[in-house]
C-alpha cells in the first residue's frame, strides 16, 4: 500500500517525519485531506487540528499559522508553533482561554488591550483544548 512522507516543522524543531496512511490539515481555504498519490499544491494553514493515521493509529496535533506544501507523497507543514494532543498541559490551556476572555471583555477602546493579540490567544486555547481532549 503506498502511504505519505509527512514532515511538521517548527522554528524550534521537526515534530513529526514518519511514513503516514493519511493526513487531514485546517487550510485556509478550510480543512483538506491527503492521500497517497494526491496532485501538488500549496495551502495556508490557519490555527486547528492537524490529524494523521499511520499504521491503524490516529494521531493529533494543535497547529498554529503556517503553510504547507504537498509533493510527490510528501507533505511538509510548516508552522510557527505545534504540539501532540498528550503534550499539551489542559490546565494551562484552559487558564490561557480564560485570560484570553477577559481581555476581550474589556471596552474595545482600551489602551492597554490588543485585542487581536487576544483574538488569536482565544483561537490557540480553544485549538489546544479541543486537540487535547482527544488524547
Amino acid at each position: 500500500m503506498a502511504v505519505l512522507h509527512l514532515e511538521v516543522v517548527t522554528p524550534e524543531k521537526v515534530l513529526v517525519s514518519r511514513e503516514v496512511d493519511t493526513v487531514v490539515a485546517p487550510g485556509t481555504e478550510g480543512e483538506f485531506g491527503i492521500l497517497p498519490g494526491h496532485i501538488p499544491f500549496l495551502s495556508g494553514i490557519q490555527p486547528g487540528e492537524l490529524r494523521y493515521e499511520a499504521e491503524g493509529k490516529k494521531e493529533f496535533l494543535a497547529v498554529t499559522e503556517g503553510f504547507s506544501e504537498v509533493s510527490e507523497d510528501r507533505v511538509s507543514v510548516l508552522v510557527d508553533a505545534a504540539e501532540r494532543a498528550t503534550d499539551i498541559d489542559l490546565e494551562r490551556a484552559q487558564s490561557a482561554l480564560e485570560r484570553a476572555r477577559e481581555r476581550l471583555a474589556r471596552e474595545r477602546g482600551a489602551e492597554d488591550v490588543d485585542f487581536v493579540r487576544a483574538e488569536t490567544a482565544l483561537r490557540r486555547a480553544l485549538v489546544r483544548i479541543k486537540v487535547a481532549e482527544k488524547a
